[in-house]
């Protein structure tokens, strides 16, 4: 997982740095665990521009990940380690004993010829899948469920992990990347380790054209807009804000703006990120 760094043959190239894709060991996905995608552009079912700075971008097929790791009592062997255009991280192809292959998300330190397991009867080995129950507090772990069943929701990023803090009751405290502390049920399941792909943060695209590739479109400033367009636009020549603060095009603020509104599941946050302790909302 090194990051390659191009020489400057010319000036996109210039501070590039791309990955060396060493952990990867099969170039074509299992055609039976993926589905087409359908480009949207940004637009909804009515056809209309509802996120911005979307469309275009090199043809997918989504890798159907199994983030329920629902199948137990029934070991799996690593057979390939494979590049997924949808996601930051790795993912495994997984063959299990009788036959049934399963992708998951790469686990740091995961090779081919390694054995997996999910439910109670699985070691707390990296890319092992337990009930939160299982896990001893201290393990770091990733793909977490907030419903029992549900499937892993959180900590799937590239090089990330959530770390189990306290047992309380039927809840367990989990320390989530982003530092927030949040209450998860001990019915859930998670996966040992950290997520693969350490070095995705690393990566500099070096030019415009690598981020069309992603399917990204080009960004304008508010500031050379028209008032009409954005509330940073107009005034004469080069003029800067002319506001307190910056604002979304639509005139909220754009820093630190509050828009977490959920009370059914406030109770469930131990800890905000950030440096405020104690505050649960």
């Amino acid at each position: 997982m090194a990051v390659k760094i191009y020489k400057p043959t010319s000036a996109g190239r210039r501070g590039m740095t791309g990955h060396s894709f060493d952990e990867i060991t099969k170039s074509k996905p299992e055609r039976s665990l993926t589905e087409a995608i359908r480009k949207k552009g940004g637009r909804n079912n009515l056809g209309r521009l509802t996120v911005r700075h979307r469309g275009g971008g090199h043809k997918r097929r989504y890798r159907l990940i199994d983030f329920k790791r629902d199948k137990q009592d029934v070991a799996a062997s690593v057979i390939a380690i494979e590049y997924d255009p949808n996601r930051s991280a790795r993912i495994a192809l997984l063959q299990y004993e009788d036959g049934e292959k399963r992708y998951i998300i790469a686990p740091l330190g995961l090779k081919v010829g390694d054995r997996v397991a999910n439910g109670e009867m699985a070691d707390v080995r990296p890319g092992n899948a337990l009930y939160i129950r299982d896990i001893p507090v201290g393990t770091q772990i990733h793909n977490v469920e907030l419903l029992p069943g549900n499937g892993g929701q959180l900590a799937r990023a590239a090089g990330v992990s959530a770390q189990l803090l306290a047992k309380e009751g039927i809840y367990a405290q989990v320390r989530l990347p982003s530092g927030e502390v949040r209450l998860v049920h001990e019915r859930c399941m998670a996966t040992i380790g950290q997520v693969g792909n350490t070095d995705h943060g690393n990566i500099k695209l070096g030019k415009a054209g690598r981020k069309r590739w992603m399917g990204w479109r080009p960004e304008v400033r508010g500031v050379a807009m028209d008032p009409s367009g954005h509330p940073h636009g107009g005034g004469e020549g080069r003029s800067g804000i002319g506001l307190p603060g910056p604002k979304t095009p639509w005139g909220k603020p754009a820093l630190g703006y509050r828009t977490r509104r959920n009370k059914r599941t406030d109770a469930f946050i131990v800890r905000r990120r950030g440096n405020r302790r104690g505050s649960s909302v």
